[in-house]
């Protein structure tokens, strides 16, 4: 199973919201950190911000913030967000073709596998994943705007 890009860049961005929660970011400098499009981040932002997990401000004073605290975010939450529904095969689609569907037991099995990747994101939170921010500023080219 591989995620998409939107996804990456979301938990990207809420990582780096994340290591700042005293203050907010700017698109500019989420994008400056992990040599992303600041094109591509507005539309992650914007998305984040309407499924409730970044408050977005604009204007001089504006930028970004986490709309809860970051140990209430958890990981799984923002995978169902950002990812397609889950269709690992034409078995999981209402227009399914396949003849041995009602025999099949691999719809069962790839459903199983889907449960355990979620309840393996579910079990950490956004906190749990900047535990080390210190470290992980470091690892930042540009810090000079972002020091903590």
């Amino acid at each position: 199973m591989r995620m998409s890009r939107f996804t990456d860049y979301s938990l990207r961005t809420l990582l780096y919201v994340a290591m700042f929660p005293d203050r907010r970011v700017t698109i500019n400098q989420v994008a400056e950190a992990f040599g992303i499009s600041a094109n591509h981040l507005t539309k992650v932002v914007h998305h984040l911000g309407k499924v409730g997990l970044l408050t977005n401000t604009r204007g001089r004073k504006g930028g970004l913030a986490l709309a809860r605290p970051a140990g209430n975010i958890r990981v799984g939450e923002l995978v169902r967000h950002t990812e397609q529904p889950d269709v690992m095969a034409e078995c999981f689609e209402s227009g399914n073709t396949c003849p041995i569907t009602p025999a099949c037991q691999m719809h069962h099995v790839l459903r199983q596998a889907v449960e355990a990747f979620y309840s393996a994101l579910d079990r950490y939170s956004l906190d749990d994943l900047v535990q080390n921010k210190r470290v992980l500023m470091q690892l930042i080219p540009d810090r000079k705007s972002t020091r903590l």
